[in-house]
Formats: C-alpha cells, sequence, structure tokens
C-alpha cells in the first residue's frame, strides 16, 4: 500500500444514471483525491465477493438485497479490521410505501446490511429522518451527505426570460420518476402557448408516447447527452417522482437557473431550502395547478457550495473513520 490511504468504491449499477455519476464525482475530484486515493471496482449486482482490491476504507455503494446478503457478511469478515461505509442510493419511505409488500421482512434485512457497516451515509435529510424514525441503524452510524455533481456546467447555462412556457422532464422513463402524472396533467391544461420536452430512455417509454398521443406540445425528445443543453431548452422542470432519495436533477436545474417544480416526497422535499416549488403528490390537482405557473423563478445562488459541502461531508467521514481505525490499531497493539 502507499503513503496514501485509498478508498475504494464498489458499485452494481455502472449505468448512466444518478449513482455512477455520484461516484465519478467522488472518484475524480481534485480535493478529495489529495486526500487519499478514490477507485472504484464494479461488482456483478447480487454477488459481493469477500476478496475485493486492498484499500484503507471501503465503500459500497450496491444494491441491499436478500440475495446479496451473504456476500456482505463474507466482505465484513474478510475485511474486519478495515472501514466499511454503505452510501444508501436506493430505499427510501416512498420506495417502501408503493413497492414493498412484506415490509417487516425488508427493514429486518436492513437493519441486518446495515449492521454490517461502520458508517451508512444517508443521500438525502428526508432519508436520515426515515431512517432515523424506523431505528434501521444505530444513531451513532448515521451520516448524512447529500448528493452532488460537478455543477459548473450547469452555472455557465445562460438566464432565461419572460414567462415560463416550457416544461421540461429529465430522466429515466420508468414508473419511479412518475412522468405519466406529469403527461395527465399537462394534458389538463388547455393553455396552447405551453409544451413539454421529455428528455430520456426507459421501458416505459412506449406507454407515455401513447399517453401523450394527439397533443403536439408533448416532445420525446431522448437522451440527453449534453444535460446542460436541455435545461438550456426549458423554462423550468417538473420532477413527479413517486420515490426519490434525492434527485440530481433538482440541484442541477436550480444551478442552471431553471424553477423546479417537485412533488413533495422523500429527498426532493430537501430541494424546497434551494427554492424549489414542492406540491402534494396526494392531492389529484396539485400538478396540474403548478403547471399554470407562469412567473416562478430560480435563485441559482442557493445553489452556491453545494460541491464544497459535499466533498467537505465525505472528508470529514474518511478522516474520522481513519483515525478511529489508529487508533484501535495501537489499542491492539498496546494491548499484546
Amino acid at each position: 500500500m502507499t503513503n496514501q490511504p485509498v478508498v475504494l468504491h464498489l458499485v452494481d449499477d455502472t449505468t448512466a444514471g444518478g449513482v455512477m455519476r455520484v461516484v465519478d464525482f467522488l472518484v475524480n475530484d481534485g480535493r478529495l483525491q489529495a486526500g487519499a486515493r478514490h477507485v472504484t471496482q464494479q461488482i456483478e449486482r447480487g454477488k459481493v465477493p469477500s476478496a475485493v482490491l486492498d484499500a484503507d476504507v471501503i465503500v459500497s455503494h450496491l444494491t441491499l438485497n436478500w440475495r446479496g446478503l451473504p456476500g456482505l457478511i463474507g466482505l465484513r469478515a474478510a475485511h474486519a479490521d478495515t472501514p466499511l461505509i454503505h452510501v444508501e442510493h436506493s430505499y427510501t419511505k416512498g420506495f417502501v410505501n408503493r413497492n414493498v409488500v412484506s415490509r417487516a421482512r425488508f427493514m429486518t434485512l436492513m437493519r441486518v446490511a446495515f449492521s454490517l457497516f461502520d458508517r451508512v451515509v444517508a443521500v438525502s435529510h428526508a432519508q436520515a429522518d426515515w431512517f432515523a424514525s424506523r431505528q434501521l441503524c444505530d444513531a451513532d452510524k448515521l451520516v448524512t451527505i447529500q448528493s452532488c455533481v460537478d455543477l459548473r456546467d450547469f452555472r455557465a447555462v445562460p438566464d432565461r426570460v419572460g414567462p415560463v412556457r416550457v416544461f421540461g422532464a429529465i430522466g429515466r422513463l420508468e414508473p419511479q420518476k412518475g412522468f405519466d402524472h406529469l403527461i395527465k396533467a399537462f394534458r389538463s391544461c388547455p393553455d396552447p402557448d405551453i409544451a413539454l420536452r421529455i428528455y430520456g430512455e426507459g421501458g416505459e417509454e412506449e406507454a407515455l408516447r401513447a399517453l401523450a398521443a394527439g397533443d403536439p406540445r408533448i416532445r420525446f425528445m431522448g437522451f440527453a447527452a449534453t444535460p446542460a443543453a436541455a435545461y438550456a431548452a426549458v423554462d423550468a422542470v417538473v420532477m413527479p417522482s413517486r420515490w426519490e432519495a434525492y434527485g440530481l436533477v433538482a440541484i442541477e436545474a436550480l444551478a442552471a437557473g431553471r424553477p423546479v417544480i417537485a412533488a413533495a416526497i422523500d429527498g426532493l422535499r430537501d430541494h424546497a431550502a434551494l427554492g424549489a416549488m414542492l406540491y402534494e403528490e396526494t392531492s389529484p390537482k396539485a400538478l396540474d395547478r403548478s403547471l399554470t405557473q407562469r412567473h416562478i423563478a430560480a435563485d441559482r445562488r442557493l445553489t452556491a457550495g453545494l460541491e464544497d459541502r459535499f466533498v467537505a461531508g465525505w472528508d470529514n467521514l474518511l478522516a474520522d473513520l481513519m483515525l478511529q481505525s489508529r487508533t484501535e490499531e495501537v489499542a491492539m497493539a498496546q494491548a499484546a
């Protein structure tokens, strides 16, 4: 091992989504690299090997499930003296309410899995509050670090002027994102001068196109290879998600100076502090009413410092764990 500590990030989702973008930021940010060498290792989903690359700290960005639990137990056993961190990118109160039938069994999975780690990172305050309310891990293990990516390209997007006419929806075309709700709400708005641009790909595309059929105001733009250009092309961004651990689209849009209209669920609630306009997703007409707003604005200055806060959170977490590990090593040596 070199003198510089090695932080190993385990990933099982390498698609072009939020998890990998956050991991890429962790691995490539110069400030974090100054304190430790961050590297990644891809793991087949549900199959966690006990033998991984040598590291001073191991960070799991893995999807927790029963199939992968024996592998996590093996990882803990094989690296008994190595600090282990888990970042929970997926599970939230909204996810459980909409997707989990046997909730007691699912909570058992999370408690057992979380117990294997020295720290559990919640990616939003709302998610952390849910973990605490369900006692999913010890309070002294729980750390909140809101997800982030490099926002420089988004801050370079020119300011918009005039009323909101073009709404944008950006993300995977999957049930989680709630774009079906958005299309229905948009179609209920009679204003002929507004438009909806949907950016993304996914398994729900055919069904969404069917919902939008006959309304020329709605266009599907495909995968946004240059996300900043997508934000530049719209006046406001709508996030009607059914569940969301944090929602990177919100900070990207706000950094680009585009107002955000978001469902008041899970981690999306965190973005109210940055100026996002929240609506209660349980109210049948709340989204419809939100789409009638023509004079909403975003103050991109509220996103200043998000990257610094993210980096500081990880710096502090890693320093704390490595100091704790060294202290334990010294104590064991003295006892021997």
